[in-house]
């Protein structure tokens, strides 16, 4: 008798359960373009579940984006992600009765998923919503975030020297920090105790939260309180110059080569992001490695193969051509040869105890030009003969033919 309730009361739970899991958690395959309507009824109890089937991994998909979108009148829903529709039940039967709020979740009503696995994702909602997959074969921002990690791997060594990079950088990240700064100044106002560290180690948890809700309504910040936002700018990036102007920029190598470490690190992490072909992107990154670190001669032979296999056609200058480069390269020549005497690069005083006539150097460097008249006759005198010489060498010939 004992054994045969028991039985019943198994039996009984099991189709509770199965009816209940039927009722609230109903599960939709959607695939490219797919839009599915909910109008729930209102228990809250209702639980949806939309799920994404993965595609085989192939290289014509390395930049292929899944975007997930939820049309909800407000943020009065809940989300729950799983591999399956078990593993969204489970989430949603484990918070179910628990009390977990979270509050670094910030609620998206867009975001990826990954296109190459299995993904399903639950809605408990009250309001009617409206829940759209739609599948970009090549997404531009991962395309981007490909060209911008190769370019920063590349040009690293150039920016990690370049002054203007480092003025540009120590702005950016005043700006950026100055919430921490204030928060530094802040607590020198405190006594020193240990509750006061405690509070302070709360306060960086509710800074943190509050720069995600900035984050997620940047928009709304700069189109409403533009003026804000503009002088703020503006202060703390006047604020960093003046720093950065005070220290100046980085002279020390190692110090350069850290830099130049960070921004090929930074650079691989966005070619490694740039796709969820994991495998791809990796293979991109190691690519990118030897041919980075090939010798020049071995990064040279193709050119010089190519150039050895199809040699370029030699044009060769006509005499107006000729005469034209050599004053153009001459003049040239003598302006870098005026900037270099008046640099500081330059000792002039020891350069004019090395010189025959000082007053003609003097002149020189106020504009004129650097031949004499003499000279400029007797050059002018050569090109004569020179050009009465070939013109005679011509006739003789065409007279012999």
């Amino acid at each position: 008798m004992f054994k045969a309730i028991i039985g019943v009361l198994f039996v009984f739970s099991t189709e509770f359960i199965s009816v209940q899991s039927s009722i609230y958690n109903k599960v939709h395959y959607l695939d490219h373009g797919d839009k599915y309507s909910v109008n729930p009824s209102g228990s809250g109890l209702d639980l949806e579940t939309f799920c994404y089937k993965g595609r085989k991994k192939s290289i014509i998909y390395t930049w292929q984006s899944v975007i997930f979108t939820i049309h909800h009148p407000s943020d009065d829903y809940t989300l729950y992600e799983g591999c399956s529709p078990e593993d969204v039940q489970m989430e949603f039967s484990k918070n179910k009765y628990y009390w977990s709020p979270n509050i670094f979740m910030v609620k998206q009503k867009s975001f990826k998923i990954d296109p190459f696995n299995d993904t399903c994702i639950g809605v408990r909602s009250i309001a009617p919503y409206v829940v759209h997959y739609n599948v970009i074969n090549l997404d531009f921002w991962k395309l981007l975030f490909l060209g911008v990690g190769i370019g920063l791997f590349l040009s690293a060594d150039a920016l990690s020297k370049n002054t203007v990079f480092h003025y540009i950088s120590g702005i950016t990240f005043g700006i950026c920090a100055s919430t921490l700064i204030i928060i530094y100044f802040i607590s020198k106002l405190f006594p020193r105790k240990p509750f006061v560290y405690g509070a302070l180690g709360l306060g960086w948890t509710l800074v943190i939260y509050l720069g995600n809700i900035i984050w997620e309504n940047i928009q709304t910040i700069v189109t409403e309180y533009k003026l804000y936002v503009l002088w703020y700018i503006l202060l703390t990036g006047l604020v960093s110059f003046v720093f950065c102007y005070r220290w100046g920029p980085v002279k020390n190598q190692r110090t350069m080569n850290l830099i130049k470490w960070s921004l090929q690190f930074l650079g691989m992490c966005s070619i490694f992001n740039s796709s969820s072909y994991q495998e791809a992107a990796m293979a991109q990154i190691v690519i990118l490695l030897i041919s980075y670190n090939l010798p020049q001669r071995w990064k040279m032979a193709p050119k010089n193969y190519w150039i050895r296999r199809f040699p370029p056609k030699v044009k060769f200058l006509s005499n107006e051509e000729y005469y034209q480069q050599g004053v153009r390269e001459t003049a040239k020549a003598l302006d870098e040869l005026r900037t270099y005497c008046s640099s500081p690069d330059c000792n002039q005083w020891k350069t004019a105890l090395k010189l025959k006539d000082v007053k003609r150097f003097a002149s020189f460097m106020e504009g004129n030009s650097h031949l004499s008249d003499d000279e400029l006759l007797e050059y002018e005198t050569f090109i004569h003969d020179l050009t009465d010489d070939e013109d005679n060498t011509l006739t003789d010939e065409d007279d012999e033919d």
